[in-house]
């Protein structure tokens, strides 16, 4: 395991008070996962987190842009209004249809990168569709299958403090994996530096 993989946090960002948002990161050779419970600010839960912990960068399930058309200010009528190219690439959700989630990944990352934090974009279902094709148990039932979680080990060949509980626990741990593959030069990258990437 890269030493650099140390400064990562993998975050599964859901609904602001739903108990849904999970963070990964390996603290002292072993990864450690963190999940808010319901009626707990995800947002400040979240930055109190990275405070405590100091990722370098953080690698976050949630869109972190908006579709070219709201920047670049041409308003064209045959523009794409609803999705990046990253996001039809993967067939991803419009950051437009995600709405409030999507404004506060963007204001996360304004937040995070003013404590010098990077933060980029990332999509574990697609992660979990790479690396696990033979396995059709994803996000079926009420949380990873004993298969999924042995699968899952054998990946990312590192210790998990404890067994992961639920998907949101194990996209956060996929989100990590996404940047520790991102630092050692094997992750892709879907989209354009203008508009926005999706680092799987």
């Amino acid at each position: 395991m890269d030493v650099s993989s140390h400064n990562i946090m993998g975050v599964d960002y859901g609904s602001k008070l739903a108990g849904t948002t999970a963070a990964a990161m390996l603290v002292q050779g072993r990864l450690q996962v963190w999940q808010t419970q319901r009626g707990e600010d995800a947002d400040a839960w979240l930055l109190n987190l990275a405070a405590e912990m100091s990722p370098k960068m953080i690698f976050i399930d949630a869109p972190l842009s908006l579709p070219s058309v709201y920047t670049s200010g041409t308003g064209l009528a045959d523009a794409d209004y609803f999705y990046r190219e990253c996001d039809r690439t993967l067939h991803a959700m419009s950051p437009m249809f995600l709405g409030g989630l999507t404004a506060r990944a963007i204001k996360l990352k304004a937040q995070l990168t003013s404590a010098a934090i990077s933060v980029m974009e990332t999509y574990p279902s697609q992660l979990a569709r790479l690396l696990f094709p033979h396995l059709g148990t994803y996000k079926k039932g009420a949380g990873p299958t004993p298969d999924f979680r042995e699968a899952l080990h054998l990946c990312i060949q590192t210790h998990l403090e404890r067994p992961v509980e639920n998907w949101h626990q194990l996209d956060a741990v996929l989100a990590w994996y996404s940047g520790y593959r991102y630092v050692n030069g094997q992750a892709a990258v879907y989209g354009n530096t203008i508009e926005g990437q999706i680092i799987i």
